[in-house]
């Protein structure tokens, strides 16, 4: 437990960090603050009030709103269920470069996996008529095969060429979303009647269920994204070829000597992080958009190198750093409207938190921690004298 807590201290601290400097500038960049620069008592009342305002609304926006309670407490929950909408592709996607990351690579193209993936599973979606539940399977399958298998290209070019993991993928998201442009103007994907680049809604019989009925956009797809995160950590942890993963990304000469072949583990890890980053695409389609759009990438596979980053490249943390960044990005909205904070803020406190993770060496030293390391030689020390 105790570990645990250590590893979770820095990243909730810069969390802290971030959010203070973001105050700051929240505050300071109000002009109802600065016009009270000749009262500094005043200036100081006044920016406590407009960060407290903006962070208020960004809780409203995210968690729970009393304003929407009126049916009842549950009615206030409708922002933390929009949160948990947008967090489960960002888990997937997280979950996709996290695991790269434990055998050494770094996956760039979990964009254009997340696009490849949806493109899938749209197809399958609104092209054929199955039973319930089957027709879902079959979709979330199509999304996974495809991007697994654009993710393991990207793998085998590195094992047998060595071309850079983050140079390929890099240009395959390109090839992705030049290719789902190219789709949604042809007649097999092109919605009857609409010039505009967007696809047929898939049937109703290849959604993912709501959760908490129709006036919810909750689905679950949280479930499966909870799901993968189990099983990513099983691999990992208790399986063979997890602990060959993590063998070739700590050495992959000593690995090789130990006659671990690194060529499979490369082209294997690629192809599951291909297939996790499309079961999010697969997700979002079913669950949430429920039609293929130019613009169904977002910045889902870019948000997740940041995820990946700040989950420490853990599947637990992984998840709880996505439902951070859904929790920021849906209440970035409310942030907004209510207090007419600009909505880049929500990306300052996200670039922050990753500037913080980035370099503990800050954190430790503004708020005096040692390191694990030099914790247990004191402790170590501190018996033996």
């Amino acid at each position: 437990m105790r570990k645990v807590l250590q590893k979770i201290k820095l990243p909730i601290l810069a969390l802290v960090v971030a959010l203070f400097v973001s105050g700051l500038l929240i505050a300071f960049s109000d002009p109802k603050v600065l016009a009270l620069k000749g009262d500094p008592l005043a200036m100081l009342g006044k920016a406590l009030s407009i960060a407290g305002s903006a962070y208020w609304a960004l809780f409203r926006g995210s968690i729970y709103d009393p304003q929407l309670a009126d049916t009842g407490f549950f009615g206030g929950l409708y922002p933390l269920s929009e949160t948990i909408v947008v967090s489960t592709p960002l888990i997937l996607t997280g979950l996709s470069v996290a695991l790269a990351f434990k055998a050494g690579l770094f996956n760039i193209g979990a964009q254009g996996q997340f696009i490849v993936g949806a493109i899938g599973a749209s197809y399958v979606g609104f092209t054929f008529e199955l039973p319930i539940v089957l027709h879902a399977l079959a979709a979330i399958a199509a999304a996974i095969i495809c991007a697994g298998l654009y993710g393991g290209f990207v793998g085998l070019l590195k094992a047998r060429t060595g071309a850079h993991e983050v140079i390929v993928t890099i240009m395959l998201n390109y090839v992705a979303s030049y290719f789902l442009l190219w789709l949604l103007s042809t007649k097999a994907f092109l919605r009857e009647g609409r010039m505009d680049p967007i696809a047929p809604e898939v049937l109703e019989s290849s959604r993912l269920p709501r959760l908490a009925g129709q006036d919810y956009r909750l689905h679950a797809g949280i479930f499966i994204a909870l799901l993968a995160a189990t099983a990513i950590w099983w691999l990992l942890n208790r399986s063979t070829l997890g602990f060959k993963f993590r063998a070739v990304g700590a050495n992959a000469k000593a690995s090789r000597t130990a006659g671990i072949s690194v060529a499979k583990s490369t082209t294997f890890v690629m192809v599951i992080a291909g297939a996790l980053a499309g079961l999010g695409g697969a997700v979002h389609i079913l669950g949430a958009d429920h039609a293929l759009t130019n613009e169904v990438g977002g910045s889902f596979g870019f948000d997740a190198i940041t995820v990946a980053l700040l989950g420490r490249g853990t599947p637990l943390g992984t998840v709880l750093a996505a439902l951070l960044f859904g929790a920021l990005r849906a209440g970035g909205l409310t942030m907004q409207a209510s207090t007419e904070t600009p909505l880049d803020i929500v990306l300052i406190i996200q670039a922050l938190v990753v500037l913080f993770i980035a370099a503990p060496a800050v954190i430790k030293a503004i708020f005096r921690l040692k390191s694990v390391d030099e914790g247990q030689a004191m402790a170590s020390k501190g018996w033996n004298g």
